[in-house]
């Protein structure tokens, strides 16, 4: 009887641990046809997937041509930017995301940011993804980035920046949770 258990156990163990595994594969690149679209990525993207057409075609021009703002790039620094975990949900089919986009990728290149920190997910024109992620961050609108440290979100910049420049409404967001952030781990 006690093999027996233990062999269920084990094998009881091994289904769990595949089940595990199984639910953690994660797509990446996921590129679909769509017939308005035409071409749309879709889910979780690396950032070499804007350097193939179609759609390098808005992201190499927006990316080259926008000049950050130098002094934000250096409070970023200052502010141990790549200490903090990024995501950005944005559409391939947005214009706001062509425009917003390249540029945050700009501004990480400048702080030299951890590629291995940032998470890309390409939502289609109902703001969805094949892994249901925008329904966990209650996504409305696209392009949406979110800051997140110690797997919180500390603040998010949605559709496009308040003060007209990404590199600065992520060093408010930065600003404004500094302290808050290491008060609500002591709670």
């Amino acid at each position: 009887m006690k093999k027996f258990l233990i062999r269920l156990f084990t094998l009881s163990g091994l289904v769990l641990a595949t089940q595990f595994y199984d639910a953690q594969k994660i797509i990446v690149n996921r590129e679909v046809e769509t017939q308005n679209d035409g071409k749309m990525l879709l889910g979780n993207q690396l950032k070499d997937q804007f350097l193939k057409e179609p759609y390098s075609d808005w992201y190499v021009q927006e990316h080259d041509e926008y000049a950050v703002d130098k002094k934000a790039i250096a409070e970023l620094r200052k502010k141990k930017i790549n200490s903090y975990n990024i995501i950005v949900f944005m559409g391939t089919w947005c214009e706001d995301s062509h425009r917003d986009f390249p540029r945050l990728m700009k501004i990480l290149e400048e702080v030299k940011y951890p590629e291995s920190k940032l998470t890309i997910i390409a939502v289609n024109r109902k703001k969805e993804s094949p892994t249901g992620d925008e329904g966990l961050y209650n996504i409305q609108k696209v392009p949406t980035i979110i800051v997140q440290k110690y797997g919180r979100e500390i603040g998010r910049i949605i559709e496009m920046p308040t003060s007209g420049y990404i590199e600065r409404d992520l060093v408010d967001i930065l600003n404004k949770n500094d302290t808050s952030v290491i008060k609500e781990i002591f709670k």
